[in-house]
């Protein structure tokens, strides 16, 4: 079952690498990714003017084994 989340926040630069204080803010689980999107955009616009702070919609598919990082 796929579950979205909204990632993000504001981080140390336009590289988005690395966020200020070392965390990303999540938001969520949402069971469609409609619902995401409300609250991506939420987020999105409150924060439309500063260049160092993003935010993202993540998909985790819990029926899926998660990708190999080797």
């Amino acid at each position: 079952m796929a579950r979205y989340f909204v990632v993000g926040g504001e981080y140390t630069d336009t590289h988005f690498r690395e966020a200020i204080g070392g965390n990303e803010e999540w938001f969520g689980p949402f069971e469609d990714y409609e619902s995401a999107k409300v609250e991506w955009a939420k987020h999105a616009w409150q924060t439309v003017d500063q260049c160092t702070t993003r935010y993202r919609i993540e998909c985790i598919d819990t029926e899926l084994p998660p990708p190999c990082t080797d």
